[in-house]
């Protein structure tokens, strides 16, 4: 494991017990597997959501309801680059792609990365739903 990348706690969290010692943990997440779950967490996270850091976060949840339009999809991505400049250091964007499923109310961000460290490639893929928790 490449020690700049780190490890942390999978999300959403899991913990495991070991029958026969009764050792018990939590289940972590290393390398790429860390950074794009730590993106998931950014991404969802509301600004001021953070009491010891008000800033972390992605404020993707004030644009849910919009209308689907250029300028919904140019915010998006504008959101979506602040907060990995801001708080994910170990990750240089290389290019933010929105793939729209108007009858769904799906938009797929496609955030293309490389891993400073290893200098490899990678991207992942986020989901944002703009009429979520409706019955649409």
């Amino acid at each position: 494991m490449n020690t700049f990348l780190g490890r942390g706690w999978t999300f959403p969290p899991a913990f495991f017990k070991h029958a026969a010692g009764g050792n018990a943990g939590v289940h972590l997440a290393q390398g790429e597997e860390d950074i794009n779950q730590s993106l998931e967490i950014l991404f969802s996270t509301a600004l001021g959501e953070r009491v010891m850091q008000p800033q972390y976060g992605g404020d993707l949840q004030d644009l849910m309801f919009e209308g689907m339009d250029i300028g919904l999809l140019t915010r998006l991505k504008d959101r979506v680059r602040k907060a990995i400049i801001y708080f994910e250091p170990r990750i240089k964007l290389d290019n933010v792609k929105t793939l729209v499923t108007e009858t769904e109310g799906l938009i797929m961000l496609v955030v293309e990365y490389t891993v400073i460290s290893t200098n490899t490639r990678n991207n992942m893929v986020y989901p944002f739903y703009l009429k979520e928790a409706t019955d649409i």
